[in-house]
């Protein structure tokens, strides 16, 4: 609530139970809510960032969400068959508002992928839960925890220095494919 209205309440309380008289509303003027834009990693922070995440499953997931563009919890919920290698594509499905939309792979990102996948062979989820241990990767039915995601993503940007507020999962436009 704005310190504006807080004033005035204040004011209504007390000229109508404290001083008895009576209040006549004074219509207010609400100001326009300013919306702060993230700020814009450039091509070296990402790659920097992405660079000094040390957990595999967490360095994949943030260069897979950056390449494609997508929010984090669209790239949660991506499965192996969301992936169409002839297209080209990854079939995002209940993005924002429940829609169902496509998103480009490139060749970098998919031979990105295809050697995650390798190494832990979910048969469903591109991004298993990291609860079990490789061998048992495979039993997983979650995928990696939303929490832990963002508390990976916030640890690696206070070791990466970086003071910007910003979105870790949008403006994927021109990343380059050189790790």
């Amino acid at each position: 609530m704005s310190t504006v209205k807080l004033d005035l309440y204040g004011l209504k309380f007390f000229y109508v139970f404290v001083l008895k008289r009576c209040w006549q509303d004074i219509p207010l003027v609400k100001s326009p809510r300013v919306k702060r834009l993230p700020d814009v990693l450039t091509i070296e922070e990402v790659c920097y960032l992405v660079a000094q995440t040390r957990v595999l499953s967490y360095r994949v997931f943030f260069l897979v969400t950056y390449c494609l563009g997508l929010r984090l919890g669209e790239t949660l919920a991506l499965e192996v068959g969301d992936i169409d290698t002839h297209k080209m594509q990854v079939h995002i499905r209940n993005a924002k508002g429940g829609k169902v939309r496509f998103a480009r792979l490139t060749p970098f990102s998919l031979s990105v992928l295809r050697r995650f996948w390798r190494v832990h062979q979910h048969p469903r989820l591109l991004f298993p839960n990291r609860k079990k241990t490789m061998a048992e990767v495979r039993l997983v039915t979650t995928p990696l925890d939303r929490g832990g995601v963002q508390k990976a993503i916030r640890e690696v940007v206070t070791d990466c220095g970086f003071k910007k507020r910003f979105l870790c999962t949008a403006y994927a436009t021109a990343m380059p494919h050189t790790y």
